[in-house]
Parts: C-alpha cells; sequence; structure tokens
C-alpha cells in the first residue's frame, strides 16, 4: 500500500482530509475501526475475546480484506515495481518490512487458529503498519500542501 491508497484508506475510515493526525497512538485507531478484543476483567484475571466491531464497518472491512492478501508470500513484481517508483523510499522500506512481517504473522497464526481469526490479528497489526505510514507521511504531506 502507498501513499496514493494511504489516502482513500484515510477516506474509508471517515477520516477524510485529517488523515491519522488526531490519533496519536495506533492504539486509538483500532478502537475506531472495532478491531480490539472485547474485555471481561475482574481483579488478575483477564479474559480477551473476538473483536468488538464497535466503530467504522467499512474501514474495518477494507482492512480485513487487505489482510487477507497476507497469505502469499511477499515479492517485488514488475507492476509493483512501477507503481513504487516515484514513492520515498522511506515508505518503500515501511511498507516491505510490514510485508514480510505480516506475511509471517498470518502463517504462524493460521498454523493454531482458524485462518478468519488469522486475518482479523493480521489486520490489527497492519493498522499499527498504517500508522505509522501515516505518522512519518505527516510532515511531508504538509510541505507539499504549502
Amino acid at each position: 500500500m502507498l501513499p496514493r491508497d494511504l489516502g482513500a484508506l484515510g477516506d474509508g475510515v471517515g477520516h477524510g482530509d485529517r488523515g491519522f493526525a488526531p490519533l496519536h497512538t495506533p492504539e486509538p485507531t483500532g478502537v475506531y475501526l472495532g478491531l480490539i478484543p472485547r474485555e471481561d476483567s475482574s481483579g488478575t484475571r483477564q479474559r480477551l475475546g473476538s473483536i468488538t466491531k464497535a466503530g467504522n464497518s467499512h474501514g474495518r472491512h477494507v482492512l480485513v480484506q487487505a489482510a487477507w492478501s497476507y497469505r502469499h508470500r511477499p515479492q517485488t513484481s514488475v507492476d509493483l515495481k512501477r507503481r513504487q517508483a516515484g514513492q520515498p523510499p522511506a515508505v518503500i522500506t515501511h511498507v516491505w518490512k510490514a510485508q514480510q512481517r505480516l506475511h509471517q504473522r498470518f502463517n504462524n497464526l493460521s498454523d493454531r487458529k482458524r485462518p478468519q481469526i488469522a486475518v482479523v490479528a493480521v489486520a490489527r497489526e497492519l493498522v499499527g503498519f498504517l500508522w505509522g505510514v501515516m505518522r512519518d507521511l505527516e510532515p511531508v504531506h504538509a510541505a507539499c500542501v504549502m
């Protein structure tokens, strides 16, 4: 996912022109999308359940659908190289690291859990990577607008 796609994602999750600026850490983004687990805690006991699904259902759907692509081994195709031309190298490095980590995470989780559970966990982690890219691009985007 490259910066032009991140704008579409920002629109999809309902932040529009503000991007992820109001969200200072990745956790509120997961809360906003309803990708956090339910919690039933009492005293020292902590039980985590399924995701809450409270939040932006369209953004959650987009992220879960994107997370399914991490079933496949990451590779750099000719089309991908063409799309990456002109993108900031820091973003390309960040995205490549995310692809490798999320693919490995999906495979490790799907060995123990159902693929549907693994893909939601990957979508939660994808939110953190997207938040990091948006945070890193915020000063660049501000400089381009002025």
